[in-house]
């Protein structure tokens, strides 16, 4: 891979040092990251270990290649929009999800070793298509 200077690549290209941030809701979001999973829907991805007993810091940093976390972020459209890694507090805040819904989507209890791309896609459409009910659900929201 060539590099060059910024100045250079002035000469015979139309540089912008930024980028128009691409704006999408939360729906849009998970609907986006469920499409790019059905891709591949025989593919296994990594899940990830015991998120629901790491402590808070150690769960927010957590991530594993070849995870569904990682394949979101591999995502042009995802990154423009704002993700910026592949770790589980990433996703967690990008997708707008408690550590409730996050960890039913990653966490190696559910699945073992792997879940395939397909069974991530559906968590995705299901809570993408949840519609809270009543009070003690907003109050479960609320607390994560």
């Amino acid at each position: 891979m060539e590099q060059h200077a910024l100045e250079q690549l002035k000469a015979i290209a139309k540089v912008s040092p930024t980028y128009a941030h691409l704006e999408m809701t939360r729906r849009e979001r998970l609907e986006r990251w469920a499409e790019i999973l059905d891709r591949s829907p025989r593919q296994f991805l990594r899940t990830l270990h015991e998120t629901e007993y790491q402590p808070i810091t150690e769960r927010m940093a957590m991530r594993g290649d070849d995870s569904p976390i990682s394949v979101a972020f591999a995502d042009p459209v995802l990154r423009a929009a704002g993700m910026e890694n592949d770790s589980y507090g990433e996703a967690k805040r990008f997708f707008e999800l408690s550590d409730h819904q996050l960890h039913d989507i990653v966490c190696f209890c559910h699945f073992g070793e792997h879940v395939s791309a397909a069974v991530v896609a559906r968590r995705l459409r299901s809570i993408a298509d949840h519609k809270p009910g009543g009070f003690f659900s907003r109050l479960r929201a609320f607390f994560g």
